[in-house]
């Protein structure tokens, strides 16, 4: 067991909306009963990608004993796709670019890597 940092999702906030599912490229993060929850610590890599994309503020990042990550297993995992996740200004979707969540404007958005400069730059 090591001290590291970890997704913790509070189910009692969590509507089950399933965003923060594709974000989690490792595969640690899966609905079970309805509710966003953490299969296995040793997936989660604790970068949090996650955080920005939930909607109703489920999600937070704490320092915990736990298993070590474990990025053999992580990247064994099948990777999940989700079709509406969009870049907010081409529309283009993960199957044909790069996509990240950012901040902008107070707003949780999609944007690819083409459109990033035009993001940035205005």
């Amino acid at each position: 067991m090591v001290k590291r940092s970890i997704v913790k999702i509070d189910e009692e906030k969590c509507t089950g909306c399933g965003k923060c599912i594709s974000p989690c490229a490792e595969g640690a993060i899966e609905l079970v009963n309805g509710k966003a929850k953490v299969v296995s610590d040793e997936l989660c890599d604790g970068m949090g990608f996650c955080i920005g994309l939930c909607p109703v503020g489920a999600i937070s990042i704490e320092q915990r004993q736990t298993l070590e990550f474990n990025p053999e297993k992580a990247h064994a995992q099948p990777k999940k796709t989700d079709t509406s996740i969009r870049c907010f200004s081409c529309d283009c979707g993960e199957e044909s670019a790069y996509l990240m969540p950012v901040r902008h404007k107070m707003e949780s958005i999609w944007v690819c890597t083409r459109c990033l400069p035009k993001l940035i730059h205005g």
